[in-house]
């Protein structure tokens, strides 16, 4: 289904508002869409949810959008949907589908935790022809950019809420340690210093639309599995232990991979506050990076050693998943195209 472009960039009256419904995708995304709306369409059932493409648009709107009625929701849609039996039971089939594609796809199976957060520490020499922020740094243009931040708001205007979701899951160490990392993100206390926020800035900075939801329609769907694989970790106590997994390899690669989209920016001339998300992820990720494998990680392990494996898989997927969406990213770069499923207004 083609998507109209997207109109001037407008900012927020409301930062409160939640987003309209998006278009449909397919039949699964546009089943579930029309009962948010009111309407008395026909939930598909699991063998159906079971046939579709496991990184397809379909389902991963589908995902995205039952996952959404648990952060702002949308429009118009009754609250009271976000605990509805019928629409968690399509839910549930559709998060098997993604999960067992997630596992099979990017997951060793393994249990070597600290071998697989080395791995991550790892900084290639050079770009090694896969690396978004090694592109942006080099020869990224503007228009790029601004794909990549519309690209990004999905989870960035939201910045570290899915992670919180493990708080309660935790104690001691670990939970002390997340707890001081989430404040950070959080903004220390000053509401303007909330990471969040700082994104919205760089989006103004871009001539961006700074509504919260604004670009679901523009996003494919290998940008919607990595927002949602967050989503699905974070709100299943079960897999408490690859979200923690998830935000180790947030946490340890965002320090370089930052200050590449900083320079980038600063070549592209962008202005001040769309530099400055990039330049304070530099220094608040290097030391969030040393909280986050030996306090968060290992207290993690020290109280529960048998959720090795989860933590495994949570960076192991995480990495996967982005590897997929900078494929495909660079692929339409590359080719002089727009990597949204619409492009943005100059």
């Amino acid at each position: 289904m083609t998507t109209q472009a997207t109109t001037e960039p407008r900012v927020n009256d409301s930062p409160a508002a939640s987003p309209a419904l998006p278009a449909a995708r397919g039949p699964l995304s546009e089943s579930v869409l029309q009962v948010l709306a009111g309407g008395a369409a026909r939930l598909p059932d699991a063998d159906a949810v079971r046939r579709c493409d496991p990184y397809g648009d379909d389902l991963h709107l589908l995902l995205y959008v039952l996952y959404e009625l648990h952060y702002r929701g949308f429009a118009g849609v009754d609250e009271r949907l976000e605990w509805d039996p019928a629409l968690l039971g399509v839910r549930a089939a559709a998060e098997d589908v993604f999960l067992d594609a997630v596992r099979r796809d990017g997951g060793s199976g393994g249990k070597d935790v600290a071998g697989a957060v080395d791995a991550l520490q790892l900084e290639p020499v050079g770009d090694d022809g896969h690396s978004v922020s090694h592109h942006l740094q080099r020869e990224g243009e503007l228009w790029q950019l601004r794909e990549y931040a519309a690209l990004r708001s999905l989870y960035h205007l939201k910045e570290a809420d899915p992670h919180l979701w493990v708080v309660p899951r935790l104690r001691g160490r670990a939970k002390a340690a997340m707890v001081a990392v989430e404040f950070d993100e959080f903004g220390a206390g000053r509401a303007e210093n909330v990471h969040a926020q700082l994104f919205a800035d760089l989006m103004a900075d871009l001539g961006l639309d700074v509504r919260y939801g604004r670009y679901l329609d523009a996003a494919p769907a290998q940008a919607l599995a990595t927002v949602n694989l967050m989503s699905l970790f974070g709100l299943h106590r079960r897999l408490r232990g690859a979200l923690v997994g998830h935000f180790a390899a947030v946490e340890i690669t965002s320090s370089p991979g930052s200050r590449r989209l900083a320079e980038a920016l600063r070549r592209a001339g962008a202005g001040p506050a769309a530099q400055r998300f990039y330049d304070e992820h530099v220094e608040a990720d290097a030391v969030h990076e040393q909280v986050v494998r030996h306090e968060v990680v290992d207290g993690l392990l020290e109280d529960e050693p048998g959720l090795a494996a989860d933590v495994v898989l949570g960076i192991e997927a995480t990495g996967y998943l982005e590897d997929r969406l900078g494929d495909h990213l660079l692929t339409a770069w590359r080719g002089g195209r727009s990597a949204l499923r619409a492009p943005l207004a100059p």
